[in-house]
């Protein structure tokens, strides 16, 4: 199976709503967004929580109501479309153990291959390059809940990227991890050929990524462009209820 390269993705005056699980109350987390995103870059969605930085990440999958136009590389977020849309679409919660329930890491990592059919020849080799990526290759047999929790991580990031995505999106990739687990998690993103969008509270991860920043506040886009401008402008952040980098780069 040949790896398949980045995606371009577009949004067209996106709004997205969500419905309160406890209270029933549909609200817009979202409003009027619009994004290019070029194939191969990277991403970050930036902004507190509420922004609507999940919310948009779920649309890119159609798992939310929306109102827009979004296109990811071939596919029309349609619902006619969403099967074929999600077999080329890699996405890592924020919580592993979200997506986890295979009783070994070699059987989580092959299970989508699997249920796409692939020939056993190309899943032993998507397995194997996947798990390499994530340098699990030496704990295959192990349970996935024996696993810290930066392994998990990576574990959930291997089954993302064994199926070849065109778009891997991920909800707060270095959420809870501790500095060893956080750089490797981060190598191997820099490393990939999919176009990447992550939502993510962590600045300093996404300079580290040197990814394109969208600054989100209550739902709507405040500012676009490159890490080292916005994440160090004193008034977008105050605007949007972040503080700055840990790290002065000014």
């Amino acid at each position: 199976m040949a790896a398949m390269t980045g995606f371009d993705v577009e949004l067209r005056s996106v709004s997205v709503t969500r419905e309160d699980p406890l209270t029933g109350e549909v609200r817009e987390v979202a409003r009027d967004v619009s994004l290019q995103v070029a194939a191969g870059s990277r991403v970050a969605l930036v902004g507190p929580n509420g922004a609507g930085k999940t919310s948009l990440l779920l649309a890119l999958v159609g798992a939310t109501p929306f109102r827009g136009e979004i296109r990811v590389g071939p596919h029309q977020v349609v619902p006619k479309q969403l099967a074929a849309l999600r077999k080329d679409v890699g996405f890592v919660f924020s919580d592993p153990s979200d997506q986890l329930f295979c009783s070994t890491v070699e059987e989580e990592v092959a299970f989508g291959p699997l249920a796409r059919g692939w020939a056993d020849a190309d899943i032993h080799r998507a397995v194997d390059d996947a798990l390499e990526r994530v340098r699990l290759g030496h704990e295959r047999t192990r349970a996935p809940s024996a696993l810290s929790l930066g392994e998990q991580r990576r574990l959930a990031l291997a089954t993302a990227l064994c199926c070849r995505p065109g778009l891997l999106l991920l909800d707060e990739p270095t959420a809870s991890l501790d500095g060893r687990a956080r750089k490797e998690l981060l190598e191997t993103l820099r490393q990939g050929d999919a176009t990447l969008i992550c939502a993510s509270h962590d600045l300093d991860a996404v300079i580290d990524l040197e990814a394109t920043v969208v600054v989100l506040g209550e739902g709507q886009v405040l500012g676009q462009g490159a890490a080292v401008d916005l994440l160090y402008d004193a008034q977008l952040l105050d605007r949007a209820g972040l503080e700055p980098p840990l790290r002065n780069l000014r």
